[in-house]
């Protein structure tokens, strides 16, 4: 609770409390109250009861803990990639991928002054990156910060008219600051995905379009990733997503995150796990479920 900015405390308390006593209903997000996190937990759950933490490792203990029943990350954003924080804490977590969520951003400028005034402006890195281009037309300088709404609290608490925040448009309210200008991303097809995590999946059951979501290392032969491919081509298994990262600083051994369309049992879809298990080192599934837009 104390590493949130002063505003934003009674709101995490109540929200907290709240979320004690519900824990079935309860649906953990990275951020303060008012950051996109928050947005898409409302909109993905409209039932739910949202229970802030500061940090992503935070969120997904609170699943693992009991005290929330999901917690809803982002993964993707369509202008700055992939949240990195999240191919490593997710594998890592024992929790399963059961759902998704796109959620369109629009970012705001808001502070205690006017717009003139503002020098510096404070928000998460992946908040700086998509404003980029507009930030630095206007002469104000990036600053870092753990999330987006929380960085509203913080320009709240130290009341400078010269810094002000990058958020959702609604922190403003929230926290008892003026927006001095909104829409400011660098492109409007500005777009973030989300996964839900629980500690356990439902079948896959129903007609579809499903999603699963895998990891995997190759073996260190030459045309290891080629012949691990080969399986989802001549079975027909349409891969929507393939990305690679380095584990542990050595840069001798490469992993990747897929999404790929279908579910286990599956007859192209198992034939093509197969094939891609027999060409790696490992392959783990992280969850299987029901896309929420089609893709192609």
């Amino acid at each position: 609770m104390e590493n949130f900015a002063a505003p934003a405390r009674p709101i995490v308390a109540a929200m907290t409390a709240a979320a004690a006593a519900e824990p079935e209903r309860t649906v953990a997000f990275q951020g303060a109250p008012g950051a996109n996190s928050h947005v898409a937990a409302v909109q993905a759950f409209p039932d739910g009861l949202p229970l802030p933490c500061f940090d992503f490792a935070n969120a997904i203990d609170a699943v693992k803990d009991g005290r929330a029943d999901c917690a809803i990350i982002p993964i993707e954003n369509s202008l700055h990639g992939r949240v990195a924080d999240m191919h490593f804490l997710l594998p890592e977590s024992g929790l399963v991928i059961t759902g998704e969520h796109f959620l369109p951003i629009r970012h705001a400028l808001m502070g205690t002054g006017t717009r003139d005034q503002v020098r510096e402006a404070m928000s998460h890195p992946q908040a700086l990156g998509q404003c980029r281009h507009w930030l630095k037309a206007h002469g104000i300088a990036p600053v870092a910060y753990p999330d987006t709404a929380g960085a509203a609290a913080m320009v709240a608490e130290i009341g400078d008219p010269h810094v002000a925040a990058l958020a959702p448009p609604a922190a403003a309210a929230t926290y008892g600051l003026t927006l001095l200008a909104t829409d400011i991303a660098d492109a409007d097809h500005n777009m973030t995905r989300f996964v839900t995590l629980a500690r356990g999946g439902k079948p896959a059951t129903g007609a579809g379009p499903w999603m699963t979501s895998l990891i995997f290392e190759v073996k260190n032969i030459p045309a290891a990733l080629y012949k691990a491919m080969g399986g989802f081509a001549t079975n027909g298994v349409n891969m929507t997503k393939l990305e690679s990262y380095q584990r542990g600083g050595t840069f001798a051994a490469t992993e990747f995150y897929a999404d790929v369309d279908g579910k286990p049992g599956d007859a192209g879809f198992d034939r093509a796990i197969e094939e891609l298990a027999f060409h790696s080192k490992w392959v783990r599934l992280l969850g299987t479920y029901p896309q929420a837009r089609a893709r192609g």
